[in-house]
């Protein structure tokens, strides 16, 4: 095995990464990211009853981060706050976002009715004064 100096290799790498990056934004044969998993999309958003009350807003987290660990069908999540990226098409009028996956829609039917889920929401809904859900499917 040849001797490479810093210069030799951080050159090379470079190369490798701008090849792979022109591949994945082309749609080329040679793709860097496989394509994601088939799943159901199921994106809560929650608005408070008092928006600026960081104890409600943390007791709301605190639900859906234990809701996430006990909830058996959910195979991913995603809880967050509105960005600050500012544009006419972003409404960052909610205070909580929680984005799940399932496997399919039945995994996600039975979520509605799994007993965490459930309880969740009577320990939580107190806090919050209007949800809107967005699920979608793959096509």
């Amino acid at each position: 095995m040849s001797k490479q100096t810093r210069r030799q290799f951080l050159s090379a790498a470079g190369k490798t990464a701008a090849v792979a990056g022109v591949a994945t934004m082309t749609g080329g044969v040679a793709m860097a990211v496989p394509p994601v998993e088939k799943v159901f999309v199921h994106h809560v958003y929650f608005w408070l009853h008092n928006p600026d009350s960081q104890e409600d807003k943390a007791k709301l987290i605190a639900g859906l981060q234990k809701l996430a660990k006990e909830a058996k069908t959910i195979k991913q999540h995603h809880i967050g706050t509105p960005s600050s990226t500012n544009r006419d098409v972003i409404d960052r009028s909610y205070q909580v976002s929680w984005l799940l996956f399932f496997k399919n829609k039945a995994d996600q039917d039975i979520y509605q009715t799994d007993p965490a889920h459930l309880k969740f929401i009577e320990e939580c809904s107190s806090v919050w004064k209007k949800v809107i859900v967005y699920d979608s499917e793959d096509i």
